[in-house]
């Protein structure tokens, strides 16, 4: 009796691995299978914007949760205004190591951005001001004067970055073309540019040396 049962049993598994094999070998792309709780995996996809009934504000795109920011992105949170200007300029400092990769993506970029206003090496000078297509010269980085007041060698990396985001007069910002980064980028390299043409001073000289000579 036993075995009989026990026959019966195997003669079914038989049976079912039979059918699974023959199931298994049809033309795939005839048949491609059975799919098992779909919802599981084929969820519903909604375009975008498109009405939906599972939020209360029947909007399928949801807005981020406040506070939140994408993944890279570096805050500046300082007004346009000349207000923004000062406090950018005691509060922002570049975050980015100087060092030649930095500083040469930076000349690199300002070389693309820069130069036809600015000039190669800050001066003024670029070909839209030598053509006259440029109706004002902007100040040499080195021995200018900051429309805003001071010197343009003295402008802080707070400053610089607050004026390439932003914009001023008749240049415009530039916070749609470059990212942070290659924003602080172009930072490091006006640094630079504030050093041309700055002559080292001679060392005073020692007048008890000299009374002695």
């Amino acid at each position: 009796m036993m075995f009989l049962k026990n026959r019966n049993k195997i003669a079914i598994i038989g049976f079912v691995a039979v059918l699974t094999g023959l199931g298994s070998c049809r033309d795939a792309v005839k048949f491609p299978g059975y799919e098992y709780f779909p919802e599981m995996y084929r969820g519903p996809a909604y375009e975008t914007y498109a009405p939906s009934t599972i939020f209360a504000d029947s909007l399928s795109s949801l807005k981020p949760v406040a506070g939140s920011v994408s993944r890279g992105f570096m805050p500046f949170n300082y007004s346009a205004d000349n207000a923004g200007y000062e406090k950018a300029s005691l509060e922002a400092f570049n975050p980015l190591r100087n060092d030649s990769i930095n500083l040469g993506e930076g000349k690199r970029l300002y070389e693309i951005y820069c130069v036809n206003c600015h000039g190669a090496e800050g001066m003024g000078d670029g070909n839209l001001v030598a053509d006259n297509k440029f109706p004002g010269v902007p100040p040499s980085y080195s021995t200018g004067t900051s429309s805003r007041g001071g010197t343009m060698k003295d402008l802080t990396d707070g400053k610089i970055y607050h004026t390439i985001t932003h914009g001023i007069n008749l240049m415009g910002a530039h916070s749609g073309q470059l990212n942070p980064q290659q924003r602080w980028q172009i930072t490091m390299y006006v640094r630079d540019l504030q050093k041309i043409g700055q002559a080292t001073a001679a060392p005073a000289a020692d007048s008890t040396a000299a009374a002695i000579k």
